[in-house]
């Protein structure tokens, strides 16, 4: 397999994380150790995981991390949603972080399917 920071899906989902960093930078200040770090905990877990799957031993164990990078995909679907909900987050904000979590989870089924 070709390194892994190649793929469109992990490029992707770095891109995705950037952008949640970003946008929690003006998360109220007492949502640091709440919202804003699990929000960026999840957005982490999807490229980290499809690293350290492609580094593990054979596709069984990649499939299984890029199961969990979904995972965290839906998580992020939930914490962007409450995050609109309580206001933290501006119109344009939310719908650039829902089309980002949309399509990484989209990508990351089609990898999965592709191994």
């Amino acid at each position: 397999m070709k390194d892994i920071t190649e793929l469109d899906v992990f490029k992707l989902a770095h891109s995705l994380v950037l952008r949640v960093y970003k946008v929690t930078e003006s998360f109220p200040k007492e949502e640091m150790y709440g919202l804003t770090s699990q929000l960026r905990r999840a957005s982490i877990s999807i490229p980290a995981n499809l690293a350290e799957g492609a580094n593990r031993a054979g596709k069984k164990e990649f499939k299984r991390f890029i199961s969990f990078a979904k995972g965290s995909s839906g998580e992020i679907q939930y914490l962007v949603k409450l995050s609109k909900d309580l206001n933290y987050l501006k119109d344009e904000d939310y719908n650039d972080l829902k089309n980002g979590y949309i399509r990484v989870a989209k990508m990351l089924t089609k990898l999965k399917n592709a191994i």
